[in-house]
């Protein structure tokens, strides 16, 4: 069934999109020039493997020959250096007379010393003579080789390499060769006399000596499998010694690499041998070409429906595009390393920059603002390592004209057809107008706080009337007493100074006082200290007047508990809501009672304060006004005392509630308040 899309598959309307293109093998033209292109490359694709393959054989034959030559070479080097390892031995053995020295020209016989030698040691026809000639020996010398003397005297040539052999044997302490020899009408040969010199405690020995027949040493080193296959004679100076002196067709020349000697070794394979690994390729290579043509003809139809889903697909790029370039949410993809991947023109306007421009970019990204490259960063990283999280994440981004921008970030996976997860998509949302409105309702917020403020400086003035009082009293006691004691001049200086000293600082108290009740109607930054909850109750409870007779019941614990709070508006605080519970507590049906307890939860950092009345408690209609400013549920009540001391407790980053004591049946506030970070030490006040 073919799988081509029909235009009534497609939704309502998409059909228009899709725009088809006739193929080239609809066209007959085309598809013959195209089918006789195809022709002219399959005979030209033969006609330069064939070239291909004969110049291969080419190589193979020359990369083989090269290879046996080395083959040789190495095995040349090898075997004579172990043979002067042997001479090494004998010469050694020479020295400690282990080898007597007649038998110098006793080449194989069972009379000479036994010696474990190397593969041309013990070849027969390579070692001729052999001998050990100790330092300053003349000619004719015992243990010295007669063929020694006979090379010697053979040719006026021969002296030279022989003497030249010693020199370099004796002076660079290391194995030398001399030769070819000549014969005496001077012809070549294929003798070459080795010398291996021997240093005892420093001081040159001599030098052992061993007449090689480098004929017999070249047919030795070919190896068994060597000899089927290849041929090999010895050359000096380019020259066979041997053979015919015509040089073979397709030879690879191996050097001996004898110090003292230009010996050489021509290896030329016996006969061509076919290689049939390529023609097998030939065949398998026309083979696959021959199916490659048929196969096209079952490609066409693949072709056609590959086109057909082609032109599909780029309608729904182009739909997608559409909708992408529509909406009014900024889309940003990214990879897991915090790259860009994508983004759309929604959001290129919501930065004023273009997609070249941010496509690419890593962090710090163009649209930061510099204030917030740090926590913009935190952001960032929080977002690649695990998205958004609920409500997303609300930031900053600056425009290129610089206006500030706010947005609401929301990450989603980014995975591959196969799940493997690539990176993020991110829809973020212009909330600008959304966050101004939301500061002007703060704004207006504070204000309305702030005039509820002016209206309750009043009833806050009268609740610390009586902290004046005291400091503004004893002051004047202070000043008309110490007024009087100077009149009467019955006071010294060393007397005056610590009234005086009293005087200033319950001046200072009072003034003080005033300026906190100031500062609080006027929305100033409040004065934290260091506060013992505990030892701080203890003193208000114990100073609160009681009307009707109204116990107050102070639970604390024995420890101190640490708070970082203002002192004057917290006395405040506790005043107004142990005065309110003690005004309801007489409306129960109990026995009238006011209780004050106080705790902390160290793994959660906060410090709480329960007042519970006996009173009647609060309704489930009146808890969710009785916090707000001008509700009272008292008779001729302003309104704003609860809602006062939600100001100071939220100006103290805690939170104030109310509800229902099960003990003593009233109404229960509860305040949390965040522990001191750094508590004051022990004896601390």
């Amino acid at each position: 069934m073919s799988s081509k899309p029909q235009s009534h598959d497609l939704p309502f309307g998409f059909a228009l999109l899709q725009q088809t293109t006739r193929s080239q093998f609809g066209r007959n033209r085309w598809a013959l020039l195209w089918w006789f292109g195809l022709l002219l490359l399959i005979v030209g694709s033969l006609l330069m493997l064939v070239l291909y393959l004969q110049s291969f054989e080419a190589q193979e034959e020359a990369r083989t020959g090269r290879a046996d030559a080395l083959v040789v070479e190495q095995a040349t080097q090898f075997h004579f250096r172990r043979l002067e390892d042997d001479l090494m031995t004998l010469a050694r053995k020479a020295i400690t007379g282990q080898v007597t020295t007649e038998a110098g020209d006793a080449q194989h016989r069972g009379d000479e010393p036994p010696v474990e030698g190397g593969h041309l040691w013990r070849e027969d026809g390579v070692v001729l003579s052999h001998g050990w000639i100790a330092a300053g020996a003349q000619s004719g010398a015992r243990g010295m080789p007669q063929r020694w003397l006979a090379d010697r005297t053979a040719h006026s040539a021969n002296v030279e390499f022989l003497d030249s052999m010693g020199d370099i044997a004796r002076g660079l302490r290391r194995s030398a060769y001399a030769g070819p020899m000549r014969n005496a009408d001077g012809t070549l040969t294929s003798v070459v006399w080795l010398a291996v010199p021997f240093f005892e405690r420093g001081q040159f020995a001599g030098n052992y000596l061993a007449a090689l027949s480098m004929d017999h040493a070249a047919q030795a080193l070919a190896p068994d499998w060597f000899e089927p296959q290849q041929k090999m004679r010895l050359l000096v100076d380019d020259l066979a010694l041997t053979s015919a002196r015509t040089p073979w067709a397709g030879a690879h020349i191996a050097a001996m690499n004898l110090p003292g000697v230009d010996l050489f070794l021509e290896v030329s394979p016996r006969s061509a041998q076919p290689a049939t690994a390529p023609r097998i390729f030939f065949l398998a290579a026309l083979l696959f070409l021959i199916g490659m043509f048929v196969s096209l003809f079952a490609l066409r139809r693949d072709f056609v429906k590959r086109q057909n889903i082609q032109a599909l697909l780029q309608a729904e790029v182009a739909l997608r595009s559409a909708m992408e370039n529509s909406v009014t949410m900024g889309l940003r993809a990214w990879d897991l390393k915090g790259k860009i991947l994508y983004v759309n023109a929604a959001f290129c306007r919501m930065v004023g920059y273009d997609a070249t421009e941010l496509v690419g970019k890593s962090a710090p990204l163009p649209y930061w603002p510099v204030d917030q490259f740090d926590e913009l960063r935190q952001v960032h990283r929080l977002i690649i390592a695990q998205g958004t999280l609920g409500d997303g994440v609300e930031v900053q981004f600056q425009h290129r004209n610089g206006r500030l921008v706010d947005v609401l970030i929301h990450e989603a996976p980014l995975n591959t057809a196969s799940g493997e997860r690539i990176g993020w998509m991110s829809s973020v949302l212009d909330i600008s107008e959304r966050k101004r409105a939301q500061r002007m309702a703060v704004l207006q917020q504070d204000k309305l706080e702030a005039s509820g403020r002016l209206v309750a400086v009043g009833e806050v003035a009268s609740t610390l009337a009586h902290e004046l009082n005291q400091p503004l009293g004893a002051l004047s006691s202070f000043a008309n007493g110490l007024l009087n004691r100077l009149r009467g001049d019955s006071i010294t200086m060393e007397e005056m100074v610590p009234v005086v000293a009293r005087m200033a600082g319950l001046a200072e108290r009072a003034g003080g006082i005033i300026q906190r009740v100031n500062a609080f109607a006027r929305q100033r930054e409040i004065i934290l200290q260091r506060l013992d909850m505990v030892a701080f109750l203890q003193r208000v409870v114990a100073g609160t007047a009681v009307p009707h007779g109204s116990p107050v019941l102070l639970i604390a614990p024995d420890a101190p508990i640490w708070i970082d709070a203002d002192e004057l508006l917290f006395e405040h605080l506790v005043n107004n809501l142990v005065g309110n519970a003690l005004d309801w507590a007489h409306r129960g049906g109990r026995p009238a009672q006011v209780r004050v307890a106080v705790a902390h939860d160290a793994v959660r950092g906060m410090a709480t304060m329960v007042v519970s009345d006996t009173g009647p408690g609060v309704s489930d209609d009146e808890r969710a006004h009785i916090f707000n400013a001008f509700f009272s549920t008292k008779d001729g009540g302003m309104g704003m005392g609860l809602a006062i001391c939600r100001s100071i407790v939220e100006a103290h980053h805690g939170r104030i509630d109310v509800g229902h004591d099960p003990d003593l049946g009233g109404a229960r506030f509860t305040i949390w308040l965040p522990l001191a970070l750094d508590p004051a030490p022990v004896g601390d006040p």
